[in-house]
């Protein structure tokens, strides 16, 4: 299943602190992939600040697409559409990247297609070939009906694909994020953001059994809650430090051994994880998908990635590259290949708007 229409699509992604570009030929090629990254500059805070990201994406966002045009030997002339994040992220990045696409787009008349963000991480997967090194490619394109398991840090979703835009949201989180929970674990336990690999660095030095964290209970049959596993981390670094509620929760990270911070960060990062892995194992018992995928950031976790291929042996799932499960141009490029390919209608460059708040 490629996308039938021979094109080279631009993709342009400035959701959060991250400046891609890539070029995609017919939906499965990598061509490029260029990506300036301000995490760095965030790490002393703690998380994103907004004002700074979009900064940085003033900087980054024209030396970034020149770039992916280079590495992909493409010049203006061999593209035939651009297509752009406009939801969900943050407010500045998003006008970043939407009015430097919107300007391209008229400057060099091509047709201009607005991006769903959480969408792009899925059609990731639909990648299966480069000629760029150190990527590990899908060896096929995911089959219809396909479960997705969409993992972020703003994003927890399951959602069955009958078609590339024919679909149903089965379930998604209550409240935090899994990506989120990680990043306020991290903080609990005196880690670096971003949580994710952080917590998974200081969980391979402990045991995932030591503590039992809650699974939480929610009325949706597919949704998932990651508070109460959040708090209850809080509740036992206070407990195993000898403190109660009342003492300040940045001062837990010092009062806890090295053990200790080891031991509960594989043991949320068990919990967090089987949380997502239960659901979608109960999914995929139901409707019996011709394919599973990984989307968003925490795709990358080995652990969910080794929990999910225990609970579902049967399902020979590809793991997409881990460069291309954080924020990249190439899912953005890739979704615009088969919204063309599809018979979706281009946006009018003159008008198109962000949506920070979009949803699938």
């Amino acid at each position: 299943m490629v996308c039938y229409l021979q094109m080279k699509i631009l993709g342009i992604e400035t959701s959060c602190d991250e400046t891609a570009a890539s070029v995609v030929e017919d939906g499965h090629i990598l061509l490029s992939n260029a990506v300036a990254s301000s995490m760095y500059l965030h790490v002393k805070y703690g998380g994103v600040v907004p004002e700074i990201a979009a900064r940085s994406h003033v900087e980054a966002i024209l030396p970034v697409i020149e770039q992916a045009l280079s590495d992909a030997k493409c010049s203006w002339d061999d593209i035939d559409g651009i297509a752009v994040t406009y939801g969900a992220g943050l407010g500045g990045s998003l006008l970043i990247g939407v009015m430097t696409a919107r300007t391209l787009a008229i400057t060099h008349g091509k047709p201009l297609y607005g991006a769903n963000h959480v969408m792009g991480h899925v059609f990731a997967n639909f990648l299966t070939e480069t000629n760029l090194g150190g990527y590990k490619m899908r060896r096929h394109q995911p089959a219809f009906p396909m479960l997705a398991i969409i993992v972020s840090g703003g994003h927890s979703q399951l959602a069955l694909f009958r078609n590339y835009f024919d679909y149903t949201l089965l379930g998604q989180t209550r409240d935090d994020a899994i990506g989120e929970a990680f990043d306020k674990v991290a903080k609990i336990l005196g880690l670096p953001y971003p949580g994710g690999p952080s917590v998974e660095r200081e969980a391979a030095e402990g045991d995932p059994h030591t503590y039992k964290l809650p699974i939480a209970h929610v009325d949706g049959k597919y949704d998932f809650s990651f508070s109460g596993p959040k708090t209850a981390v809080l509740r036992l670094a206070q407990t195993e430090t000898g403190h109660d509620h009342t003492f300040p929760s940045f001062k837990l990270a010092g009062a806890l051994s090295e053990a200790q911070k080891a031991n509960i960060a594989a043991s949320f990062q068990h919990t967090a994880v089987k949380t997502i892995v239960d659901k979608a194992v109960l999914a995929y018992d139901e409707f019996q998908p011709a394919s599973v995928v990984l989307a968003g950031g925490v795709a990358a976790s080995p652990e969910l990635r080794r929990q999910l291929s225990e609970a579902l042996p049967d399902a020979a799932i590809e793991y997409p590259d881990l460069k291309l499960c954080t924020d990249n141009g190439a899912m953005i490029a890739t979704l615009g290949c088969f919204m063309a390919s599809e018979g979706q209608a281009p946006a009018d460059p003159y008008s198109l708007t962000i949506a920070p708040n979009l949803s699938m």
